[in-house]
């Protein structure tokens, strides 16, 4: 069973939102291998706080890294570098979902990316998108970039205010599969994310 890798178009689309969604919805486990800065509030504690259901287990990042700056910055910054051989999937009979940070081309260190850690983990992308201008551009640029990879997409997910003219153009140019949108939900808590759920077919 592949992991499942949840992956945006940018920063701040919403990847930990949706992580937290989909944990609950597939009962699946957490894992986070690279947090850079807020490590008293890391995005591995973020999704726990969300999750409803008691099976999922939260597993511990592989890198710690203090500063809130691309992880290549950040391990830098504290003296250490990020080793890709080093970073192994936790044991589990469970179904894992991986959260990335940032998108695709974010630097792990000065050779590799996090599309490059993906295919490390031979894991199958979620890619999240979030509408703003040029939102479109980083979509299809981003599954290009994942095909000519030869890594496996397993869907889109849109988070926030919808577009209908971008998703449709999304959709129809990407030729994705669609699993769900997540609409804009104001003081996200435990119920809000059962219900934003349902919103989501991984076809699971």
């Amino acid at each position: 069973m592949r992991p499942l890798f949840i992956t945006g178009i940018g920063t701040d689309v919403g990847k930990t939102v949706v992580s937290a969604v989909l944990v609950e919805k597939l009962k699946c486990d957490y894992w986070k291998p690279v947090q850079s800065g807020d490590l008293n509030d890391s995005d591995t504690m973020k999704v726990k706080a969300l999750v409803s259901n008691p099976v999922s287990l939260f597993h511990p990042e592989s890198y710690r890294l203090t500063q809130p700056f691309s992880p290549h910055k950040s391990a830098a910054l504290d003296g250490v570098e990020i080793d890709l051989s080093k970073i192994h999937i936790p044991e589990t009979q469970n179904q894992l979902l991986v959260e990335g940070a940032g998108g695709l081309m974010v630097p792990l260190n000065d050779k590799q990316l996090i599309i490059d850690l993906i295919g490390h983990l031979q894991a199958e992308v979620i890619l999240v998108v979030k509408h703003y201008l040029g939102s479109i551009n980083h979509t299809l640029l981003s599954l290009d970039t994942l095909k000519h990879r030869n890594i496996p997409v397993k869907g889109i997910i849109f988070n926030g205010a919808p577009d209908e003219y971008s998703e449709s153009v999304i959709l129809n140019y990407s030729d994705t599969r669609l699993l769900g949108r997540i609409p804009l939900v104001p003081n996200l808590d435990k119920e809000s994310i059962k219900f934003l759920a349902q919103q989501i077919d991984t076809g699971a």
